[in-house]
């Protein structure tokens, strides 16, 4: 069990995944993040599978892991092509992957190509460590249910609420239900609309083990005033 799946609020920087994802973001910017991470003592640098190889690099000599989406934003890729996106990622020297889950597959209520598509990817991971992001404001109090139990059967470690890239990011009730429906087997990942602390500490009390934001810095100066 990784054993951040469950934190308290007296090491807030390892609840932080430094997350770059912006489609204009450059190398300047990834420098600058993973620079940002180690002086933070956050626990990763979340970037897109183009600077994963670069990221890894920076981080390299530090405690800070270096962590891919896979399948981002939509979650519409075919499996296969998530699985290539996925070694392709842990080849460059990823830590941790974030992929999308397959929502439409969901929606449709195709519990079992959901799950395979999760288990693929964590057969691949292996021992690193696999977050599916649900994708919340896409889905129904049923699905969100759903999706959390495919994700525990198919061995992943941590659910997450967004991408950031939707209508809508996480929300405390999402993040309380994603808590209460994977107990402490699983870690749950806040992510997408979090810009204060009391926001962070919010998010914390209502079930989070991890916090993604593309304001780590600002973050964690609020939430530790």
């Amino acid at each position: 069990m990784p054993q951040d799946k469950l934190r308290t609020k007296g090491d807030l920087p390892q609840f932080i995944d430094h997350t770059l994802l912006r489609p204009e973001a450059t190398s300047v910017d990834v420098q600058r993040y993973c620079n940002e991470a180690i002086d933070n003592g956050f626990k990763s640098v979340c970037v897109n599978p183009w600077f994963v190889e670069l990221a890894a690099h920076y981080l390299s000599d530090g405690n800070v892991s270096t962590c891919a989406v896979i399948g981002f934003p939509l979650g519409a890729s075919p499996t296969r092509v998530k699985l290539a996106e996925a070694y392709a990622v842990l080849e460059a020297g990823a830590d941790e992957l974030d992929m999308v889950l397959a929502i439409s597959a969901l929606k449709d209520g195709d519990l079992a190509t959901v799950e395979n598509d999760i288990r693929q990817i964590k057969q691949a991971c292996g021992p690193k460590i696999l977050k599916v992001i649900l994708e919340t404001c896409l889905l129904t109090h049923e699905e969100k249910i759903a999706a959390c139990q495919a994700a525990h059967r198919a061995r992943a470690d941590f659910v997450k609420t967004s991408t950031g890239f939707s209508h809508g990011g996480a929300a405390i009730a999402d993040v309380r239900l994603l808590r209460e429906t994977v107990g402490v087997d699983l870690g749950v990942k806040a992510s997408g609309g979090i810009r204060s602390g009391p926001d962070v500490h919010a998010m914390i009390d209502a079930g989070a083990s991890r916090i993604g934001s593309s304001s780590g810095a600002a973050l964690l100066s609020d939430a530790t005033k």
